[in-house]
């Protein structure tokens, strides 16, 4: 049996989740987890065999999760799940540690395969994006820049739309201000803005929040 923990800050998603699971023999959704902060206090403590974690979550998003959970259980298959498309997110997914990245409209049979090819120790891109993230690690890069930042500039982007200080990102991360500040004129640089103002406005044209 293959124990999961699910981690969404949506209530009525986990709920969709674990029932679109329960038709599986093989797989069952063992504990929730609404935030990051849950989540690793649940896998000091329990064991799991696969950690499906979204991304865009309050608080710390599931890209900094993620770290903390390779640093906290190395071999533990993490299964990133989002609302965004894989050509937006499974390249730096995949960078940041997780062993698969699912988009949160497929199907449940893609979720049951994605679930057991992780947990046997393997990696789970849907057929979609195994060629991007092919094409990308192999410098045929065509993404929009915001797609081609690192994984700590990924999380530090995030954190700044959902409206966090560079003090509250600082303290989020346990890094000093400076050195967020330091990957802010990074992220500006490299989208091509000068303002958090201007982020959110890219972000929005580029469908990354709404």
């Amino acid at each position: 049996m293959i124990d999961v923990l699910l981690v969404d800050d949506h209530t009525i998603f986990r709920s969709g989740v674990q029932r679109l699971l329960l038709d599986e023999s093989d797989i069952r959704v063992t504990s929730e987890a609404s935030n990051g902060v849950e989540a690793l206090d649940q896998i000091r403590h329990r064991r799991f065999d696969v950690v499906l974690l979204d991304i865009n979550m309050e608080g710390r998003n599931g890209l900094d999760v993620l770290a903390s959970i390779r640093h906290a259980q190395p071999g533990l298959p993490v299964l990133m799940l989002s609302m965004y498309p894989e050509e937006q997110y499974a390249l730096v997914a995949v960078q940041g540690g997780a062993a698969g990245y699912v988009a949160k409209d497929a199907e449940a049979a893609e979720l049951a395969l994605a679930i057991r090819k992780v947990a046997a120790g393997g990696q789970y891109l849907s057929a979609r994006a195994a060629p991007l993230v092919r094409d990308q690690l192999q410098g045929k890069d065509e993404r929009p820049a915001h797609q081609r930042l690192t994984v700590r500039e990924h999380q530090i982007m995030l954190m700044m739309l959902k409206g966090m200080s560079l003090t509250e990102i600082g303290e989020e991360m346990l890094i000093s201000v400076k050195t967020v500040s330091t990957h802010r004129t990074n992220i500006f640089e490299k989208l091509g803005v000068a303002s958090t103002a201007e982020l959110v406005l890219y972000a929005v044209r580029q469908g990354m929040i709404h």
